[in-house]
């Protein structure tokens, strides 16, 4: 198996240099990274189940999609290549914005990333990878934000810190 490297980055996302994924979670290593939101006609974001055998936060809601980008890729190209892995589908994404966050787990590992936000859009049922993501769902965005108050625990940690940036990107833009 091939190892997983992410690219490390300053607080200006410019690269200075490669590490190990775990060891970057493990450190707590600013690192580039990025999350997909896909939205079908009704205004309803795509929400994945993280597979039940996952190391961290299984089974657990979360965005569409996310990962790391690999060397040469841009995000556009990360983003797509992702989607495609663990959704089974390809949409047009366009990047949003991008903001740094840090985020522990309770296994030891910190989720430190400068994360690059895009969208995408499309109205079908995606063939999800299993070895990636239990389930999937429609939800409204008014929806995820009220139940994210009800019941924390079944989001991604990250998700909410993602979602609560995305939602007011939302309030400030047309898009």
């Amino acid at each position: 198996m091939i190892e997983e490297r992410v690219i490390l980055v300053n607080e200006l996302d410019e690269p200075i240099g490669t590490m190990e994924k775990m060891e970057a979670h493990e450190k707590a290593i600013l690192h580039r990274a990025f999350s997909v939101f896909i939205l079908n006609k009704n205004n309803e974001i795509m929400l994945q189940q993280r597979a039940h055998h996952k190391y961290h936060s299984p089974l657990l809601w979360t965005n569409t999609c996310c990962s790391h980008q690999r060397v040469g890729e841009t995000n556009i190209e990360a983003g797509t290549r992702r989607l495609r892995e663990e959704m089974g589908f390809e949409a047009n994404l366009k990047e949003l914005f991008h903001f740094i966050y840090k985020a522990p787990f309770d296994n030891g590992l910190t989720e430190h990333e400068l994360d690059h936000v895009m969208i995408g859009y499309f109205n079908n049922e995606p063939e999800i990878n299993s070895e990636e993501v239990e389930s999937w769902k429609w939800m409204k965005i008014e929806d995820i934000k009220e139940d994210m108050i009800i019941n924390p625990e079944i989001y991604t940690i990250w998700f909410k810190i993602i979602f609560d940036e995305f939602y007011h990107y939302l309030e400030d833009h047309k898009i």
